[in-house]
């Protein structure tokens, strides 16, 4: 696969949703890859959203989708899925269920599909920023695209 080759790219391009490539070079000594993102591309950090997987109580991965700027509010994660609480997946787990690296995984393209709510923000932008499924490339796409291709549910999830 070329760089701008991934199942993420893949899939946007097989369903025929508009979408806009944007790279920018890796710093591996970065303290926040979604922060990194961000300010490579000269993006307001509140448009360019992180992907988490994040396991429930019941042991179940589901994806949590907030800006690069905020934290996740697992409560309010757990709470979206009916679970009493949640906690970060191991990155190790991340990496197996997504089928992306730490730092590079995208909501779109994963290797097992998993619920996922998304921050209720995206709603406020025309075009929002994710991972395009590697670091150092990102992709530029419409909230309802994005929630469709996701099937995501948009709620306060973040803080």
């Amino acid at each position: 696969m070329s760089g701008r080759t991934t199942p993420a790219t893949k899939l946007v391009a097989k369903m025929g949703i508009q979408h806009r490539l944007h790279e920018y070079t890796h710093d591996a000594d970065a303290d926040s890859y979604g922060l990194e993102a961000a300010s490579a591309l000269n993006m307001d950090g509140d448009r360019v959203f992180k992907t988490l997987i994040v396991k429930l109580v019941s042991g179940q991965l589901v994806v949590a989708i907030v800006p690069v700027t905020k934290q996740v509010n697992l409560k309010a994660v757990a709470a979206v899925f009916q679970a009493k609480s949640a906690i970060m997946a191991d990155p190790s787990e991340a990496e197996r269920s997504s089928g992306y690296v730490v730092g590079g995984i995208s909501p779109l393209g994963q290797r097992k599909v998993l619920s996922t709510a998304i921050d209720e923000t995206v709603l406020n932008y025309e075009t929002v920023l994710v991972s395009g499924g590697r670091r150092g490339l990102m992709m530029e796409i419409a909230p309802a695209d994005l929630i469709k291709l996701c099937k995501a549910t948009p709620a306060p999830i973040s803080k």
